[in-house]
């Protein structure tokens, strides 16, 4: 089995399952697999927005700590073995082709026995943690896909810390239809032994998660924001306090990132607390280092090009933030793309105020929305709007129209982002790149 082989053969596994929410498939699959998510130390991380963000930050302290530390995500951007990486580096593509066979056989022994074999992300999910097992991690931070209580990452034993990041209404046809709801179904990965870590949220849905800690004996760390300082901001960077900690930098950009790194830093709190030695040099540096592609991420200068992979309201609620931060005074050129079931009715007025024109495209996944369709949403907007036939065609299209004074802003779906940058999984997107390195 080749690379390209593993990745047709996971996708073409039910994305779905027949029988409704549960973790028995997975539960099954992995005692087929020999029980590898009990070999390594977790921190699960659930939200609508910022999971990927923090977990690649706590995954970088952790790592400049010492600690062996795998990191699973979900989406991923530009490369489908981002979702398996160690230290920062990516699983092999040989390694990838070997585990996922290994998996696939035991999804087919299960059948063979007469049970319901994984869908897609539950195998995925079975590869990292077979994976970080065989590799011996000391931890590993593990992004949850979808929910919290059913989702496939949430058969591990009880986490170091459950973390929460901003919660919002997503998914909705899965998940539940209230905010409320949703926190709900989040709160399922707090378990007795654990210790829970809350981002700012509304009072409904930190009562919630309240609850479920009171009921499985845990304590809640609430991230106080009050002790975060920002200092300085740039397009290379920003820097702030935390507490005790004074001019910390991160090298990702907006606001938004600073509330995630506060939270980081309490996860890390939380972790010393239980014993683990983390000193302040791995904080700063694991912080100064880490890497995270297309969140409000400058690709190029001349013109500038930003790519943001935001694909909700609440996503694009940060990036108008952003935009005022940043680039308040240069006209954008919108290059967007959006899936069908998101509720892009509601994503594109905000940026009204700062666009120049939008270029619609459509991205390569079966749930796209075509780029005609959201053209014709956005033309009584009052911005001028043109769907194009490709990605590529939209890139260079924005690229083309783009006064010097002005910007390109690639919005809207990570899907976009990962077609519109380099598939070899380099951070930055061939078709924007220029002399920047």
């Amino acid at each position: 089995m080749t690379e390209q082989q593993a990745i047709e053969a996971l996708h073409a596994l039910p994305r779905l399952p027949r029988s409704g929410a549960s973790l028995e498939r997975m539960q099954a699959l992995l005692d087929h697999l020999g029980n590898p998510e009990k070999q390594f130390k977790c921190i699960h991380i659930a939200g609508t927005n910022g999971k990927g963000t923090l977990a690649a930050m706590t995954s970088s302290i952790l790592t400049h700590a010492g600690y062996k530390t795998g990191l699973t995500i979900s989406p991923y951007v530009l490369n489908f073995r981002e979702r398996f990486q160690i230290n920062g580096q990516m699983m092999s593509p040989r390694t990838l082709a070997s585990l996922t066979q290994k998996v696939l056989d035991a999804a087919d022994a299960i059948i063979a026995e007469g049970g319901e074999g994984p869908v897609e992300f539950e195998a995925v999910t079975a590869i990292a943690f077979l994976w970080f097992a065989r590799q011996k991690c000391d931890f590993a931070v593990v992004e949850t896909g979808l929910g919290g209580r059913y989702d496939a990452t949430n058969v591990i034993p009880a986490p170091e810390a459950a973390v929460f990041c901003n919660i919002g209404l997503d998914h909705t046809q899965y998940l539940g239809d209230t905010i409320e709801k949703i926190a709900a179904t989040k709160a399922g990965i707090i378990k007795p032994g654990c210790e829970a870590v809350l981002y700012p949220c509304a009072p409904s849905v930190a009562e919630i998660v309240s609850a479920r800690c009171r009921s499985c004996g845990v304590t809640l760390h609430p991230v106080d924001m009050d002790v975060l300082t920002p200092l300085a901001h740039s397009l290379d960077g920003q820097s702030f306090d935390f507490g005790d900690l004074t001019d910390l930098h991160l090298p990702l950009l907006g606001r938004m990132q600073l509330y995630n790194a506060a939270t980081a830093l309490t996860v890390t709190e939380v972790l010393r607390r239980r014993g683990w030695h983390i000193d302040e040099n791995a904080v700063r540096q694991g912080l100064a280092q880490v890497r995270w592609p297309v969140r409000f991420e400058v690709v190029r200068r001349e013109p500038l090009v930003v790519m943001d992979g935001g694909h909700n309201p609440q996503c694009m609620a940060a990036l108008v933030e952003n935009i005022e931060d940043y680039l308040s005074d240069q006209p954008l050129t919108v290059l967007t793309g959006v899936m069908g079931d998101k509720d892009y009715a509601h994503m594109y007025t905000p940026l009204l105020p700062y666009t120049a024109r939008f270029i619609t495209v459509t991205p390569d996944n079966p749930r796209a929305l075509p780029a005609q369709e959201l053209a014709a949403y956005l033309s009584p907007l009052g911005k001028p709007v043109t769907a194009c036939g490709s990605v590529a065609d939209g890139a260079a299209l924005a690229l083309e129209s783009t006064p010097p004074d002005g910007a390109v802003l690639c919005c809207g779906s990570l899907y976009l982002m990962g077609e519109a940058a380099d598939k070899n999984g380099d951070v930055l997107p061939r078709r924007f790149s220029d002399a920047m390195t």
